[in-house]
């Protein structure tokens, strides 16, 4: 058994980059943050793509995928939601400090010494637990990675929304809080819906259970380059390079929703097609 192989040295890059989005997002730069998850995400492909291009697939690797997915996609978003929480307790409040991040670390200071010390600040006691509601994602996260090591029916495809497309869409909100910081102090009356507490608890909640749905996904795993059989998966990954650039940030939730209407519409009309030919 090859411990540190190729595969496996990337699938620990996946886990140390899920690692720099707690610490991150524990400092108050949840700026930072999704841009670590989107590197993690891109080492979860390379490892997969290395084990099959090298054929050093083993059952090592898979249990090393399944751990440093945990990290990446389970805890990291976990706990960078949980920031997000905290700082949408105070979208309708007062933004005391010009530059994003500093005002993030000091609204953490903030809940860290109403939750734990019990030192009266601004923030609410009434509202001060909210920001756990974020754990439930890597609570679910975990019944998500366990149900695919055994599923069998998702090989090829998913069931239920994967752990790292789940932690693309929760990347939209703090970068969109980071985008639109001078908004929010200035229009706060036009973003509050969006960055209301318990609106994003209500979010967090949904996509979490999307994650062990019987949801049928299509995935971007390659077998062949052809178009006969990757029609969907093209015409994905086209159309979200186009609304990346339209719209940034705010393309994310459009490419989350994407996938899950192409997926519906691969099983209602291509998949049947194929099997009757």
């Amino acid at each position: 058994m090859q411990l540190f192989s190729i595969p496996n040295l990337l699938t620990g890059l996946n886990l140390l980059s899920g690692t720099m989005a707690i610490i991150s997002s524990l400092s108050g730069r949840i700026d930072w943050a999704p841009f670590f998850l989107v590197l993690a995400a891109i080492f979860d492909f390379l490892d997969g793509l290395a084990a099959r291009l090298l054929k050093k697939t083993s059952p090592l690797g898979k249990q090393l995928d399944s751990l440093a997915d945990m990290v990446s996609f389970g805890v990291a978003p976990g706990i960078m939601m949980m920031v997000v929480m905290v700082v949408c307790i105070q979208v309708d409040g007062p933004f005391f400090h010009d530059h994003f991040a500093s005002h993030v670390h000091y609204l953490m200071q903030n809940w860290v010494n109403s939750l734990f010390y019990q030192v009266p600040n601004s923030m609410d006691a009434s509202i001060q637990f909210m920001p756990l509601v974020a754990l439930f994602i890597p609570f679910i996260a975990m019944f998500r990675l366990g149900k695919f090591n055994l599923d069998e029916r998702q090989t090829d495809s998913f069931i239920g929304v994967p752990t790292p497309l789940a932690t693309l869409f929760f990347c939209f909100y703090p970068l969109a809080l980071w985008m639109e910081f001078d908004a929010l102090i200035t229009y706060k009356s036009q973003l509050t819906l969006l960055f209301n507490v318990y609106f994003v608890a209500g979010v967090i909640v949904l996509i979490s259970l999307l994650m062990v749905a019987e949801i049928p996904l299509f995935s971007l795993k390659f077998k062949h380059f052809k178009w006969t059989g990757n029609q969907v998966r093209y015409i994905f990954l086209s159309s979200a390079f186009i609304l990346l650039i339209i719209f940034t940030v705010w393309a994310i939730p459009l490419i989350f929703l994407l996938q899950i209407c192409l997926s519906i519409f691969e099983n209602k009309m291509i998949k049947p097609k194929v099997h009757e030919i």
